[in-house]
């Protein structure tokens, strides 16, 4: 298994596209092969998703959360900013990790799917991504 751990800078996006740099991952460790990419976030407060950007989802997106995760003072995980706590259980609803196919040194996505990072967590943007490719 071939693997890689990538900084990513948030820079207070709610969604920050990878795509281009899981590409050029899988483009490298295939070798013109297939596989699987495993695309893993070692965060307690941000997820990893296949969506479409540009095109206004974004911003649905950043408007879904708020509904179901208010930055506002209910949870009982009450350390740091106002809202802090529903940061923690977006993970539950956004997974910190994919699996993706690799066939013929091409990572396999749909004509609108981007690798997005999605990450709430104003306190932190410096994010590690992990790749991680196993030949097929």
């Amino acid at each position: 298994m071939t693997s890689l751990e990538l900084e990513v800078d948030t820079g207070g996006r709610l969604v920050t596209n990878v795509t281009s740099e899981v590409e050029r991952f899988a483009a490298d460790a295939a070798g013109g092969g297939a596989g699987l990419v495993h695309v893993f976030l070692p965060h307690a407060t941000c997820g990893v998703a296949l969506m479409e950007t540009g095109s206004g989802s974004e911003a649905d997106l950043a408007e879904a959360i708020e509904r179901l995760l208010p930055r506002d003072n209910r949870y009982r995980h009450a350390h740091g900013s106002v809202g802090h706590g529903g940061d923690h259980l977006l993970p539950a609803f956004v997974s910190p990790s994919l699996i993706l196919p690799v066939d013929g040194g091409r990572l396999v996505l749909g004509t609108w799917q981007s690798v997005v990072l999605v990450d709430p967590n104003r306190e932190n943007n410096r994010r590690t991504l992990r790749l991680s490719f196993l030949a097929g």
